[in-house]
Formats: C-alpha cells, structure tokens, sequence
C-alpha cells in the first residue's frame, strides 16, 4: 500500500519501507545466501527485514535508502557473475 493511501484510509505506519524482491531462484537449502546480502546491506548502514518465499526472497528496506539498496544489490549480482 502506498504511503498515500494507508494516509487517506486513517492507517498509521510506523516504518515507510520499500519492497525489493530478489528475482533470482533460491532454494530454501541455500545456506548463507541472504546473510551475504543482508551483511553487504548492514556495511553500508541500511536495515532490512528480511521474508524467504519458495522460489525468491523479499526485503524491506528504508524507503529514503531503497536506491541505494538496489544499487548495492546490483552491484552484488555484477560481482558474481564476473
């Protein structure tokens, strides 16, 4: 829900946050996957709430940090496939 909204319906929030999901398959097997990104994003200060689905995992982010989130992240996937 859009901060907007949840404003016009009368909700109170308490921490405006992003919704990033990781696109690439990752088995609930795969130890250490979300660590390493979760540590990549606690090195830059950024916290994260992080959700594993099946197939992908979610993250919350900081709404005012979220650029820079997905930038880190980017930067991450750049890494590995070099």
């Amino acid at each position: 829900m859009l901060r907007e909204e949840a404003e016009r319906a009368g909700l109170r929030y308490l921490f405006a946050s992003r919704l990033l999901t990781l696109t690439v398959h990752s088995s609930l097997d795969a130890v250490g996957f979300l660590a390493a990104i979760e540590a990549r994003l606690a090195d830059a200060a950024i916290s994260v709430n992080a959700v594993s689905a099946f197939y992908h995992d979610h993250l919350l982010v900081p709404e005012h940090r979220a650029d820079e989130a997905l930038a880190l992240l980017q930067d991450m996937a750049a890494q590995e496939r070099a």
